[in-house]
């Protein structure tokens, strides 16, 4: 109770435009806005390019904030529609790009070289956090990084309590199944 209390202390300073007080604020949150982002987009650059922008969008509206409480659940709610609203733009960038012709698309290819020993250097773990949907990713990185219950992602991504309860057994069902067959990179078991 203590940490909430100075979280509700620290956004009511930050929202008189106390910029050390958000800043406090944002060294709390920052691991697991970092971990969310990189889990969910695969590059560090790009998380913390997402990071960066919801602590942006987050200083300047934090007027908006009603629950003072809700702090942690209000800034990663920006950071998840920004990773969603990035995920979108990055589809639409790659289908156009894929729109070319067939040797823009050979020269935009990494070798088989590349992309063997870029499959090699990733973890199991981070392979079987792959396979999942990205709706599947977000509640994973909010409910182990966010560390949220799910009433607070069921709040955050408008979906029904029970239906988080759900999709995360079923996400980590996924991942477990995964870990179990010990991967399966090139249709080939590890």
């Amino acid at each position: 109770m203590e940490n909430k209390e100075r979280v509700v202390q620290l956004v009511r300073q930050a929202k008189r435009q106390d910029a050390h007080a958000f800043a406090t604020l944002y060294e709390m949150v920052y691991p697991d806005l970092y971990k969310t982002a990189y889990y969910n987009l695969n590059s560090r650059e790009d998380a913390e390019n997402v990071v960066s922008d919801t602590v942006l969008d987050a200083y300047s509206c934090i007027n908006k904030l009603r629950d003072e409480g809700a702090f942690r659940a209000w800034i990663f709610k920006i950071l998840m529609n920004k990773i969603s609203r990035y995920i979108k733009e990055y589809v639409a960038r790659r289908n156009n790009e894929m729109s070319g012709s067939y040797e823009d698309i050979d020269s935009r290819t990494p070798s088989r070289d590349d992309s063997i020993k870029n499959a090699e250097d990733k973890t199991l773990v981070k392979q079987a956090f792959e396979i999942l949907s990205e709706e599947e990713k977000q509640i994973v990185t909010m409910s182990i990084y966010g560390e949220y219950d799910s009433s607070e992602i069921a709040g955050i991504m408008n979906l029904n309590r029970n239906t988080v309860r759900s999709k995360y057994s079923r996400a980590l069902a996924k991942m477990r199944n995964y870990l179990s067959g010990g991967g399966d990179i090139y249709g080939q078991q590890r």
